[in-house]
């Protein structure tokens, strides 16, 4: 081997041997696999990095020069952001599609709001107030995700008062120390290749070595469903600690020519694991065994735990890794009748009716499926254009009027052009019933610099967040998930926006017209042309007789 060659293959060595010495720091990744009833496959990829000796920077020193910050696995670019605008804790989610609870179930991770989804806890600070920094965060985490974060501006950023409670500790800085939450939701935006791209930056080994080597995109952005997500939280055991998530639901079903539900990582993501991340403490994944099938796994998990059979991808004579799954079956068949078993222990959906532009009736039902009943908050957020009528309120249960099963309710009205309507409650559901919940709501009459681009297919409406607070003995199952039911489109008064462009075409060609001739009066020269028998014509003055 040459010299310089040596040399370069010592360099490259060194910054993993700093990683590995660096005991603050620690990166685990995990990849979870769980077939689905209907024979498709959820995957959720996670990633996370954690920092045991750091600390959220306090908003009061946010004028101060901040102390110098070193990283080895934390992504510095990240880092800096979190820094700059003193966050205590930050989640933000792109997702695609619709998640099916009533065929999926809870899925592992419960940030799957169609869109884009931000929400943050900051610290009080008489030096620069949250909502600056709110919208300092937006913009940054706009730029590093080449996402349109930054349009979760004033009119669709609310603050709920009982829903999404801090997920790991806020510190105190001070004795007097309040940390306050900002919330917003753009249920229009989508994730794709370039949001990905910034998101596999983050990690340590890139896509290059771990699982994070099977996140293709041409095959992640065909899955049912897909998102991700990005968790920052500090606790006191732990330190700062990174979450990086990737959830895709496929399908192999529709992939497969024999219409069979099996899979393998080269069917899924079209690639392997063909080497372990040097960095990571602990790289595993885990795959869910089927209970009620005839099937076989290659190879042989290292270790079962709770019927999961878990695959250490620290191994190297297990390297390359291609998981397969084969059932005893020679066709899959769709399950047409709903099962007797119920993966939620309730389910949600929400409708927007009303025949005219100017009102309508929002209207949800929750059906309990536990014997026991079940209490939950109900968020709503819409933009300032839907107002509710609380008058109008009606709380049924299989028919039978029951208002007294929404209780501490908070109702923030919207402003004009300005702050959206934020709307609060505590549900009740009764054991084995359905609850249906109803009142009117108006649609405002927009300015025409207010309508999107496509005005003519409505307004994307935030989905409405259902927070479980207790189930009976089943409490701890519950706690701490959050349920969204899908989004709405809302049909406002929409001006006919060809007539601008009418108007601008017939100006532009009475102008034209008026200019030539105009023109054409004060530039030509006419005078006479004799005729001998035959056409003349004067090349001097431009006229043809």
């Amino acid at each position: 081997m040459y010299p310089t060659e040596l040399l370069l293959l010592l360099l490259a060595a060194i910054p993993y041997t700093c990683l590995a010495s660096n005991s603050a720091e620690r990166f685990d990744e995990l990849l979870t696999v769980r077939p689905l009833r209907d024979g498709r496959v959820a995957t959720r990829f996670s990633f996370i990095i954690s920092q045991a000796d750091a600390q959220p920077r306090a908003p009061q020193m946010i004028s101060e020069e901040d102390i110098p910050q070193h990283y080895s696995l934390f992504p510095l670019s990240l880092g800096q952001v979190l820094r700059e605008y003193a966050v205590t804790e930050a989640h933000l989610s792109l997702n695609a599609g619709k998640w099916d609870y009533g065929r999926w179930g809870y899925p592992d991770d419960s940030a799957v709001a169609p869109g884009a989804e931000l929400w943050a806890w900051m610290g009080d600070s008489e030096l620069s107030s949250i909502d600056e920094r709110w919208k300092g965060l937006r913009n940054a985490l706009a730029g590093l995700f080449c996402a349109s974060i930054g349009s979760l501006d004033e009119l669709r950023t609310t603050s709920p008062a009982y829903a999404f409670r801090p997920e790991g500790a806020l510190p105190r800085f001070s004795t007097n120390q309040t940390h306050r939450l900002r919330y917003a939701s753009l249920p229009s935006e989508h994730v794709c290749t370039e949001n990905l791209t910034p998101f596999l930056k983050l990690l340590p080994c890139k896509s290059s070595a771990g699982i994070a080597s099977l996140l293709n995109p041409h095959q992640l952005f065909d899955a049912d469903w897909h998102g991700m997500g990005i968790h920052v939280m500090w606790s006191e055991a732990s330190g700062v600690y990174l979450q990086l998530s990737f959830q895709a639901v496929f399908d192999p079903v529709r992939l497969s020519e024999k219409q069979k539900r099996e899979f393998s990582f080269q069917s899924l993501f079209d690639r392997t694991i063909s080497k372990a991340c040097p960095v990571a403490s602990e790289s595993s994944v885990e795959v869910d065994l089927p209970q009620n099938a005839a099937y076989s796994i290659t190879p042989e998990p290292s270790s079962f735990r709770d019927k999961v059979g878990v695959f250490d991808i620290k191994e190297a004579q297990r390297l390359p890794l291609n998981v397969s799954m084969r059932y005893a079956e020679m066709v899959f068949q769709y399950p047409l009748d709903p099962p007797d078993a119920q993966l939620m222990d309730f389910e949600a959906m929400r409708t927007l009716t009303g025949s005219t532009q100017s009102r309508g009736r929002l209207n949800l039902s929750i059906r309990n499926n536990r014997a026991h009943e079940i209490r939950l908050i109900y968020i709503e957020t819409m933009p300032w254009l839907v107002t509710f009528y609380l008058h109008t309120l009606e709380l049924t249960v299989d028919g039978r009027r029951r208002d007294d099963l929404l209780t501490r309710m908070t109702y923030t009205p919207p402003e004009a052009h300005g702050r959206p309507t934020l709307f609060e409650g505590r549900l009740t559901l009764p054991a084995a019933s359905t609850l249906r919940l109803s009142m009117d709501v108006s649609k405002a009459f927009l300015r025409y610099t207010e309508h999107p681009p496509d005005a003519q297919r409505g307004w994307d409406l935030s989905p409405a967040v259902l927070v479980p607070l207790s189930a009976g003995n089943n409490s701890a199952s519950l706690r701490g998930r959050r349920v969204y039911t899908p989004a709405v489109l809302v049909d406002v008064a929409t001006p006919d926006f060809s007539m601008p462009y009418n108007v601008i075409i017939m100006s532009s060609t009475l102008i034209a017209l008026i200019f030539g001739t105009i023109f054409n009066l004060f530039t030509r020269r006419f005078k006479e042309v004799n005729i001998d028998g035959t056409t003349e014509a004067s090349e001097q003055d431009g006229v043809i007789s």
